[in-house]
């Protein structure tokens, strides 16, 4: 059987694992934090013996298995002709040849791709927007990014900018992005911000049973936290949601009228919010789009939690 190893590198985790050629199977998945602040050479070498370890345990469970090659989803800008990383203002990398330097420390043929675009691209090949020629993908987690499916094809745009819809402004007076603009739809809706936003209320005298799900101690609070207050009913947590979503259904509506796709998947940790988030998301769009886009259009959570990115890094090698 043949497989390609998705790599998938995220600002909090690295996931790897070996995906049928088919995509009908998934094998030797792992995964570890990323730990950027430790620098570009520590991750990458943990990234490696992190690949090699999924290599030869699909190998052993799998005798005679195939690898044809990497397939990698990184944050960017990148520039996938050239196969570098321009930009990440979650890792702090720039102008880093990331292509060649797992092809030349794994010895065999790598392909690089967007890490939002590889998750889209994976939730259309085998996940919620599978059968659809037209699609959106949201990605929500250290940061917010996205990727475009127009015609059964990954749209990259005249200079692989495309699907950047993290950084869509919503509000031109709003808040600092990590990329330096104000208003950035990742500067409410990214993990880190869904907890600041929490943070920053609590600070400010509003009632809420989140420190006791941390211990008091607040730095703890995370997106999760958020969530898991606002699905037992915790008043501050359900606010911080719903903003959330209008936030994100801003940005929805205007996809829908740009482009009209048939699917919106929105990936990510906060589909662990459920109905507290869709309802509320799908509301704002209909509110805000038009409605012959409003009626053509599912918006859904991602299927393949956690393995979007590994899978989609993995096509990416194959359509390459």
């Amino acid at each position: 059987m043949r497989f390609v190893l998705g790599t998938d590198i995220g600002g909090t985790n690295l996931v790897v694992g070996c995906v049928a050629e088919d995509g009908s199977a998934l094998h030797a998945l792992a995964s570890e934090p990323t730990h950027a602040e430790a620098g570009a050479s520590d991750v990458l070498d943990r990234l490696v013996t992190l690949a090699e370890r999924c290599i030869a345990r699909a190998r052993q469970e799998l005798p005679g298995a195939e690898i044809l090659g990497v397939g990698v989803g990184a944050p960017g800008p990148l520039d996938t002709r050239s196969g570098v990383v321009l930009l990440t203002p979650n890792l702090g990398w720039v102008d880093l040849p990331l292509r060649q330097i797992i092809h030349d420390r794994l010895r065999l043929a790598a392909e690089l791709d967007n890490d939002a675009n590889c998750a889209v691209l994976g939730e259309w090949w085998v996940g919620a927007a599978r059968g659809s020629r037209h699609a959106i993908g949201i990605t929500i987690g250290t940061g917010v990014g996205g990727g475009i499916i127009l015609d059964g094809r990954l749209y990259h745009g005249a200079s692989d900018v495309a699907g950047e819809i993290g950084h869509m402004t919503i509000d031109t007076e709003g808040r600092r992005c990590k990329c330096g603009n104000y208003g950035c739809l990742e500067a409410y809706a990214s993990g880190p911000n869904i907890a600041l936003r929490a943070i920053e209320a609590i600070e400010a005298g509003a009632e809420t049973r989140l420190p006791g799900y941390v211990g008091g101690d607040m730095s703890r609070i995370t997106a999760q936290t958020v969530y898991q207050a606002a699905h037992d009913g915790d008043e501050l947590a359900l606010e911080v949601v719903n903003d959330t979503a209008k936030f994100l259904g801003v940005g929805v509506a205007n996809l829908l009228n740009i482009f009209n796709p048939e699917v919106v998947v929105i990936c990510g940790g906060v589909t662990l919010a459920g109905d507290s988030l869709f309802m509320p998301l799908r509301r704002e769009v209909a509110r805000r789009a038009f409605k012959p886009a409003v009626a053509a259009c599912r918006i859904v959570p991602g299927e393949l939690v956690g393995t979007a990115g590994v899978y989609g890094a993995a096509k990416t090698f194959l359509d390459a």
